[in-house]
């Protein structure tokens, strides 16, 4: 069923272009790792396990992850009455509602369709945001649902999960393994790891450069939404600064969902990382809600 989100066909011809060159890179990397290990069967039942297991169970593993838990309308009445509203304005089936006990300011969404979606916000971000900047974040996150690019990420991702499952696995065989192996084997390992790493990277790169526009087509959808651009820039604002100051050791169990998230978990002075992020910058984000600001003639310009 189609939604009221402003659709975005931007948005759907990079997710297909995407899918494309990562399906091709995936044909090649199932060859490749057919023709080294010549078991035509064991490669073929492990990735299409991995992909199937990926993409049914993506819901519960990000929330086993990310420490999440359902909770109904009489746990959580505010949360579930915003969710019901923006639902209700996008003509939109509601997602399941979930919990996260953690500080970390976040949110995300998650699911292989619209009918089956969760959308979890932090114990951090409820006590951190108003509920007009609650509902920005949360018309965000609906939009990727509306929009699929949730399901289309989730497996995007799956060939760079399989990928660094392979390096380690071969890396781990070789350094346990390695003396009572003779010579063919330990090249073969070795060349099986020298293909998996390029596969990961040029799926890391697509997969990045497709999620930043995610966010950017996210940020705008659900401004026009709920029509409050600048209630959004103030959650961005408000949840970069506090993840700035969130420990590492707790920023680094979360950044594997970055992809997910609404902005992303990193600390300070990551130069590196910020290049190579699945969210565009901070001050690129904010000029495109100042932007949608002055089309809305919203007072105070999208700035928070």
């Amino acid at each position: 069923m189609r939604s009221r989100f402003e659709p975005d066909r931007q948005l759907t011809m990079r997710m297909v272009v995407t899918m494309f060159l990562l399906g091709l890179v995936y044909v090649v990397f199932v060859g490749a790792l057919i023709v080294l290990l010549k078991s035509v069967v064991l490669v073929v039942v492990i990735a299409a396990g991995l992909l199937i297991a990926q993409y049914w169970f993506s819901d519960r593993i990000a929330l086993y992850a990310m420490r999440g838990r359902f909770v109904t309308a009489e746990e959580e009445p505010q949360l579930h009455g915003i969710i019901d509203r923006l639902c209700a304005t996008a003509d939109m089936p509601k997602p399941r509602v979930a919990v996260s006990e953690m500080d970390l300011p976040n949110a995300f969404a998650t699911g292989r369709n619209a009918d089956h979606a969760v959308v979890c916000v932090t114990t951090g971000l409820q006590r951190r945001l108003t509920t007009e900047e609650l509902e920005g974040v949360l018309a965000h996150e609906l939009s990727h649902v509306a929009h699929r690019d949730v399901a289309v990420i989730t497996i995007a991702s799956f060939l760079g999960v399989i990928a660094g499952l392979v390096v380690r696995f071969a890396f781990y065989s070789q350094l346990f393994g390695g003396r009572g192996r003779d010579q063919n084997t330990v090249v073969v390992l070795a060349a099986v790891m020298a293909v998996s790493a390029l596969v990961y990277a040029i799926s890391f790169l697509l997969i990045r450069a497709l999620s930043r526009y995610r966010e950017l087509a996210a940020d705008r959808a659900g401004a026009m939404l709920t029509a409050k651009p600048a209630a959004l820039a103030s959650a961005l604002t408000k949840v970069s600064g506090d993840i700035a100051r969130i420990p590492t050791q707790d920023l680094r169990t979360s950044q594997a969902f970055n992809a997910f998230f609404f902005t992303p978990a990193l600390g300070p002075g990551t130069v590196v990382a910020n290049l190579f992020s699945t969210h565009p910058s901070l001050e690129r984000r904010l000029e495109a809600l100042a932007e949608i600001s002055a089309e809305l003639g919203e007072p105070g310009g999208g700035t928070p």
